[in-house]
This record gives C-alpha cells, structure tokens and sequence, in this order.
C-alpha cells in the first residue's frame, strides 16, 4: 500500500460517513421516545440523553439551552483523550511514511509500466514487507477508535435534542430553540469551516491539498440540516465546534512541539 492510497481510503470512508450522518439527520423523526417501545439505540444512547438534557435544565431553572451547551462540553472533553491520542498516532505515522518514502519510491520506479498480475502482486508483497519492516499499519495508525466511540454518542445527543419535546417551548438568547434560526445556523458554518481549516495547520503543502476539500463538506452539511431544523441543533453544532477549534489548536501545538 502506498502514501496516495492510505489518503484515497481516508477520503473514501470520510465521504460515505459524511453521506451517512446527513442522511440519518435529515431523515430523524421529531416524535418524543416511547421507552415502551423504544429499540436499542434509542433505549440505551437516545432515551438517557433526553433524560440528562431535562436534569440539567432543571440545574439551571429550567434553561434548555444552557443544559444544551453544558452536555455538550461534557461529551467534548469525555472524548478528548481519544482524539488527541488519534492525533499522536497520525502524527507517529507521517514521520514514518516520510523515512520510508526513499524505498517506496524505489518499489515504484521497479514496477513503473509493468500492469501485469504478477507485477502487481510482487510489488504489493514488496510494499507490505516495507511496512513490517517499519512497523506500521497505515490503516490501524489513523486511530479508527475515537471515531467509533464518539459517533453513537454524538449522534445519540442529536436525536435526544429532536425527540425532546420540552426543549422546543423555551427561547436562549435571541432565538427559540424549537424554530429555525438562520443567525444561527450561518454562526455554526462558519465555526465549522473555521475549525476544518485549522485541523490543516501542521499538514505539509501536499496533505493539505489533498484534505482541504473537508473544509467544505462538513459546514456544507451542517448548513443543509439546519435550515430544516429546530435552533437547539445548530446550536449543538456551534458549541461543539468551537469546542474542537480549541482542542485542535491546543492538540496541534502539543503534537508538533514533541
């Protein structure tokens, strides 16, 4: 497996979870959680939401948007840890890919032209010897994990502020969070444009190219379900987002300065 292809599978795979998660947004229902009815997502991430949402509220007389914000930075900083650690490992495996890159390179120019099976299969044998050689797995080394954690949990929150009929009756600052807000949703793109843009800070020119067109697709998709949502939800977005803004910068500078 070469450089090219690890980012080929990392834009392949981003753009499929993108499509997935706004397929799954736009299509979420608004009805409250029957817990007599209720599957197992929804009994075990959704339903303990909604509940929590509604404690929380109650800590602050009743002020949905502040329970909102607060749960929100609590799952931010709960998934913290995993996503610097998935920083420090994508970070180990650079720096390995760029000491390889001599005798890729070699393994590239020996097989240049031959498109024959048995070219193929030595030089991928070659390549996954290089690998070992190294010790590396370029697909365990993007850190997978806090992905898979962090998606039912955050996904989870963002149906238990759909299906929680009481946040929709109460305003938070100038909006209501049961309605559309275009303020709203306009701050959320740009905070998450914002935030994409400095995830490519460390990245060399050549690895930013490849991954700036990220910087689009997640506000684009914020942007889109929003303006067909209640506030509570960009509002959900805004939070968080700023929240990975800090993390990132903070997390940037303690990776790059080891």
């Amino acid at each position: 497996m070469e450089k090219k292809s690890v980012f080929t599978f990392i834009k392949k795979y981003s753009l499929i979870g993108a499509f997935l998660l706004l397929l799954l947004t736009g299509c979420a229902t608004n009805e409250p959680i029957d817990p007599d009815s209720a599957n197992f997502f929804e009994s075990y991430f959704i339903l303990p939401f909604s509940i929590f949402i509604k404690y929380v509220a109650t800590l602050f007389s009743g002020n949905f948007g502040l329970s909102i914000i607060v749960i929100t930075l609590l799952i931010r900083l709960a998934i913290m840890p995993f996503m610097l650690k998935q920083m420090k490992t994508s970070r180990e495996m650079q720096e390995k890919m760029k000491l390889m890159k001599p005798e890729m390179d070699a393994i590239t120019e020996k097989y240049k032209g031959k498109n024959d099976t048995e070219s193929k299969i030595e030089k991928q044998q070659e390549m996954q010897k290089l690998y070992q050689k190294h010790q590396l797995n370029p697909l365990s080394s993007m850190g997978c994990l806090p992905m898979l954690i962090q998606f039912p949990i955050l996904i989870g929150f963002y149906y238990a502020i759909r299906r929680t009929p009481e946040i929709a009756a109460h305003n938070f600052l100038w909006f209501n969070l049961g309605h559309t807000d275009l303020i709203l949703t306009a701050l959320a793109v740009l905070i998450y444009f914002v935030q994409a843009r400095v995830s490519l800070i460390g990245m060399d020119e050549k690895q930013r190219k490849q991954m700036a067109i990220f910087s689009f697709i997640s506000p684009i998709m914020i942007g889109f379900v929003s303006l067909n949502a209640p506030a509570a939800l960009p509002l959900y977005w805004a939070v968080g987002g700023l929240f990975l803004i800090f993390q990132t910068i903070i997390s940037k500078k303690t990776v790059l300065a080891q």
